[in-house]
């Protein structure tokens, strides 16, 4: 006789229309991203509005794994400490329990220039799903290599490059233009990702002291700049617009009022228009 295997479940016990208030918590595409990209300058860096998620936790682990310090708070705040030399090589099983480890890739090629790290699903996928990453990469002068499921990339400088996408890649725009930020010269993306939390990321880097040119549009612009002029920053993680259209959609097929706090509207623009299509009154809160 086969055991069953009980799956974790969530259960609600409600029916009929929503009512309250919840909080937008910062966004898990931006937080992750933003924790890898600390790695490009020594310091003390402060994130607040972190989403307390197992994601954070192993992103959390990972930085500790190669030489960063990482305390949390109780107040959804984040401080990561980087002094000293950083290991090269990211322990595959840690990288392997999380798509966005490969974050770690951008920053760390640009501050070390070299980086060995398991690929989530090993030789099962190849590089197919991380080729964009890896042909800008090797644009920019790095040598990549793939053997036994584990990435090795070799870049003792980086050189700004002309990349173009063939579709706009979330993650490859991160990791090119976390390693362009320290490149000689400029490096210009087209076709690159415009999502809220890539904008998020462009302007800590921006805060950081890097020069971004084209936030939030289909080209950016990198100019590099030498990597002592990166310094550590505080923000403000950009709240999840994913998690806030989920409660939208609750009270939509519930029915209700819910106040949301740190909602974004100008992220969710399109489906807040089609919400209002079909029937959804939205109205901005003072404070």
């Amino acid at each position: 006789m086969t055991e069953k295997v009980v799956e974790p479940v969530i259960r609600i016990d409600h029916r009929g229309p929503l009512h309250g208030t919840v909080r937008v918590p910062g966004a898990k595409n931006s937080v992750l991203k933003l924790m890898a990209a600390t790695l490009l300058a020594d310091g003390e860096f402060n994130l607040d509005n972190v989403p307390e998620i197992v994601d954070v936790d192993i992103m959390s682990d990972l930085l500790r794994s190669i030489g960063s310090q990482v305390d949390t708070g109780s107040d959804g705040s984040l401080r990561i400490t980087h002094s000293g030399e950083l290991s090269t090589s990211v322990p595959a099983g840690l990288a392997g329990r999380m798509r966005a480890s490969i974050n770690l890739l951008g920053p760390l090629v640009s501050r070390v220039g070299k980086i060995e790290i398991a690929l989530p699903g090993g030789d099962d996928f190849g590089l197919r799903p991380i080729d964009m990453h890896v042909a800008g990469l090797e644009a920019m002068g790095a040598t990549c290599t793939f053997s036994d499921g584990v990435l090795t990339v070799n870049a003792p400088r980086l050189v700004g490059a002309d990349i173009r996408f063939s579709f706009p890649s979330v993650g490859a725009t991160e990791n090119l233009v976390t390693a362009a930020v320290c490149a000689d010269g400029v490096t210009t993306i087209d076709g690159a990702a415009r999502e809220p939390e890539v904008a998020d990321l462009c302007r800590f880097l921006v805060a950081m002291g890097a020069q971004i040119e084209g936030i939030g549009e289909s080209t950016l612009r990198i100019t590099g700049v030498p990597h002592g002029t990166l310094h550590s920053v505080s923000h403000r993680v950009v709240p999840d617009r994913i998690q806030a259209a989920t409660y939208i959609a609750s009270v939509a097929v519930a029915g209700g009022e819910v106040d949301m706090i740190d909602a974004q509207r100008n992220d969710m623009q399109m489906f807040l228009h089609r919400c209002t299509e079909m029937g959804l009154v939205f109205t901005d809160l003072d404070g």
